[in-house]
């Protein structure tokens, strides 16, 4: 059979709705988790930033471990596809037991709650999915462009539905309170994973098809897969725009809630900016294709990264009008459309790039760099959001808050932004895989035909 199968525009589809059941936490973790914690659980915005901040150091670790395991994984589902689909279920419990903090216990036993929940949550459950999730796509199909396009229904997916939900979130819980909110929003999160677990297929996994020669050759050790892959730089610089878009993403979201409230005393203007920081990106990156085609995805991220700056910097010039800040908002969506979606349809070709350097693919570990990237990245930047709330003195119990509480939070909303923009552009720059394309694809073909004889 040949490993450039097309994959089906419905398995795309399917495909895109599981990118976004992922979403869905993350629009809660980088959204709404501080505000629950500090403002419902009444736990300190310090104490929960740093917890935060530690989670992080477990990830970097799961990350690695759940890359090996994805690609020592061997059955008759496939390599990643049997943990794609165990995550949904995991998803859902997970979800429900993060909103379920005891809020009439004592503050010690709330704080230890808070780190169970968010290390099962975080740590092994989104990693199980972020992993499986991203190995998916090279496995899925090795066709350049109907893996960029791929890429991009994940991305869309992504995008629709971090939207639907992004915007829901507010007047659902204000209607029916954190509980029943977190089981619908759990039970949608872990169905659409689930699903395209279960409907889509890896490379020579099609009823009728031989699994004869699908990545043929020896089959490395972890021993022999890690070095490679750490010494192939574009998995660090993978890594590294995953840190900085979704530091720059979950602080800004962190922060969005606290601007919404203490800034402009609206909190149900939340929903317009959520609608405006996700609705454009959705737009752009349905030009990825042709951009990459006539380009590269490169290029189509260095787009997202200049109007990443634009846009934060419009939003803090704007003051409190709220016009000019929706439309610094709507700016900022257009870059941070590909740089937090479409970044990882760079993925197969570093995982091509790593075969032809380094003769082993891993898909499993390259997509570890996405995960290990976001996570601490979003950990980072909800904990920076939460520390730089508690040095400016902000108080939950107070109904307006500090000048310098205002001031903090206006500056993190908007410039902190665009200082970020400015590392995600020289990071998305050195970032030049593409450029060997033609070498390693036809490097890799021989080499496959070779070791399937």
């Amino acid at each position: 059979m040949s490993t450039n199968k097309k994959v089906p525009l419905w398995r795309k589809t399917v495909y895109g709705l599981g990118t976004g059941g992922g979403n869905i936490f993350s629009q809660i973790g980088a959204a709404f988790l501080l505000s629950y914690y500090t403002d419902t659980a009444l736990m300190g915005a310090a104490a929960i930033g740093t917890m935060f901040v530690v989670c992080r150091i477990f990830d970097g670790f799961s990350d690695l471990i759940m890359g090996m395991v994805v690609d020592k994984t061997n059955t008759k589902w496939g390599k990643a596809r049997p943990w794609l689909i165990l995550s949904g279920p995991l998803t859902f419990l997970g979800m429900v037991l993060l909103m379920h903090v005891p809020v009439g216990a004592a503050d010690g036993t709330k704080l230890v709650y808070a780190y169970l929940t968010y290390i099962f949550m975080s740590v092994i459950v989104y990693t199980i999915f972020g992993i499986a999730n991203t190995a998916m796509l090279p496995l899925m199909t090795r066709d350049p462009q109907d893996s960029t396009m791929l890429a991009t229904f994940s991305a869309v997916g992504n995008n629709i539905i971090g939207l639907i939900a992004g915007s829901a979130i507010t007047p659902l819980v204000l209607a029916l309170g954190w509980h029943w909110s977190s089981i619908i929003l759990g039970l949608i999160a872990g169905g659409l994973i689930l699903i395209s677990g279960m409907l889509n297929k890896e490379i020579g996994m099609e009823e009728g098809e031989s699994k004869e020669n699908i990545d043929a050759g020896p089959k490395p050790t972890i021993g022999q897969q890690l070095p490679s892959v750490l010494k192939n730089k574009y998995f660090w610089l993978l890594l590294l725009i995953g840190v900085f878009s979704l530091l720059m993403n979950a602080n800004a979201i962190a922060a969005q809630t606290y601007f919404c409230n203490a800034v402009l005393n609206n909190p149900m203007f939340m929903s317009t900016l959520i609608a405006a920081g996700q609705a454009p990106g959705i737009i752009i990156l349905l030009l990825m294709p042709a951009i990459s085609n006539k380009w590269s995805k490169q290029f189509f991220l260095e787009i997202g990264a200049v109007l990443l700056i634009i846009g934060f910097v419009i939003a803090g010039m704007a003051g409190t009008n709220t016009t000019l800040i929706i439309i610094g908002v709507i700016i900022r969506s257009l870059g941070a459309g590909p740089l937090l979606s479409a970044v990882f349809a760079l993925v197969p070709d570093v995982v091509e790039y790593g075969y032809w350097k380094f003769g082993m693919r891993s898909e499993g570990l390259i997509s570890s760099a996405q995960s290990i990237g976001s996570k601490i990245g979003m950990g980072f930047g909800s904990g920076m959001c939460a520390w730089i709330l508690a040095a400016a003195g902000y108080d939950a119990t107070l109904e307006t808050q500090s000048e310098a509480a205002v001031n903090a939070i206006q500056f993190n909303y908007t410039y902190m932004g665009a200082i970020f923009g400015v590392i995600i552009l020289i990071l998305v720059v050195l970032t030049n895989v593409e450029k060997y394309a033609p070498e390693y694809r036809e490097a890799n073909a021989k080499k496959d035909a070779a070791l399937a004889k």
